[in-house]
């Protein structure tokens, strides 16, 4: 006889993000809120990541999105929940920003790469290519601040407290097109290493998503 029972197994993914939530409840919020200036009320603490307002079920540790007030919500996925409950749990009691910017491989206490992550986000680098205009407007909607190195540079904010840089370059006769990020030199003070990747994926989504909506709109 057929099994009727239709629920899907929850992927690798989102195990380690449920495993997180749960982690999250050990943690001292009032020290989170302290620390981050974070918003609150009883239920839910709230904070802006990628340009989007979240709130962290303080019982639960539930993590969603909205962009109405949350009349309508949506549950955060792997890379955004890993990242918002990185920096609210793990970060260094003193952490700080340093004010200049660097690759990744130049951080310090890290082990030295020519191009950590090389090829992670080539897909999204090819997509931006020849989309200079667009992408340049998906980054001001983001809140981003203009920079000067680039065919389109902007200083954006994965977090309000935490900058990061986008330098990006059409490709030429010569040159494929080419993505950079950079981050504060304290960045680990901050975040995981790893977690620096999910950000910037994150943060890639948004801005694609934004131009996608953009073109769709002509």
């Amino acid at each position: 006889m057929r099994n009727n029972f239709t629920s899907e197994a929850k992927s690798n993914y989102e195990i380690m993000r449920d495993q997180m939530q749960a982690r999250f409840l050990k943690y001292s919020q009032e020290r989170m809120i302290e620390k981050f200036h974070l918003e609150h009320d009883e239920t839910y603490l709230y904070i802006k990541f990628t340009g989007r307002l979240y709130r962290i079920n303080r019982g639960t540790g539930k993590t969603e999105w909205s962009e109405d007030g949350f009349q309508k919500c949506t549950g955060a996925g792997y890379n955004e929940a890993m990242s918002i409950f990185d920096v609210l749990c793990e970060s260094k009691e003193d952490c700080r920003l340093s004010g200049s910017f660097c690759s990744l491989n130049q951080l310090r206490g890290t082990v030295q790469a020519s191009n950590p992550g090389r090829g992670m986000f080539s897909r999204e680098t090819a997509w931006f290519d020849g989309r200079t205009e667009e992408l340049s407007h998906a980054c001001e909607s983001l809140g981003g601040e203009k920079e000067k190195v680039g065919d389109v540079s902007f200083c954006l904010y994965p977090f309000e407290f935490l900058p990061m840089i986008l330098q990006f370059w059409n490709s030429d006769e010569e040159f494929p097109a080419n993505l950079k990020i950079m981050w504060d030199e304290n960045i680990l003070d901050f975040v995981h290493y790893e977690t620096t990747f999910f950000m910037v994926s994150h943060m890639l989504c948004r801005i694609k998503e934004i131009m996608e909506k953009e073109e769709g709109s002509f």
